[in-house]
């Protein structure tokens, strides 16, 4: 359950224009980052953060701390593979954050 000290972090997270757009990228990986090639399979495991870096044009230590930030907020669930690390959306939480803004505003 979403708290309201969530859902403030959940804010803070997406109201940056870049995590917000990589948020937008990584909900239809497929289209966005089909430009590079998979190192495991998108669907599952989600987008390696070389490709988000590369896509968003942005310093690789800049979309670490973008995507620990989006992880904290529990907007994104990394995967390891190797040494490289994954991220897809957590779907669950996020329709739990829809609920809650509906819910409350």
């Amino acid at each position: 359950m979403i708290t309201n000290t969530d859902l403030v972090e959940v804010f803070k997270a997406l109201g940056n224009p870049a995590r917000l757009q990589i948020m937008r990228w990584l909900r239809d990986p497929e289209t966005h980052f089909a430009e590079y090639e998979p190192i495991a399979d998108r669907e599952e495991v989600g987008v390696c953060v070389t490709h988000i870096q590369a896509k968003s044009g942005l310093a690789q230590s800049t979309v670490s701390s973008y995507m620990s930030t989006l992880e904290r907020a529990g907007l994104v669930h990394p995967t390891r593979i190797g040494k490289w690390t994954h991220y897809r959306r957590d779907e669950e939480q996020l329709a739990q954050v829809s609920r809650m803004i509906t819910d409350t505003v």
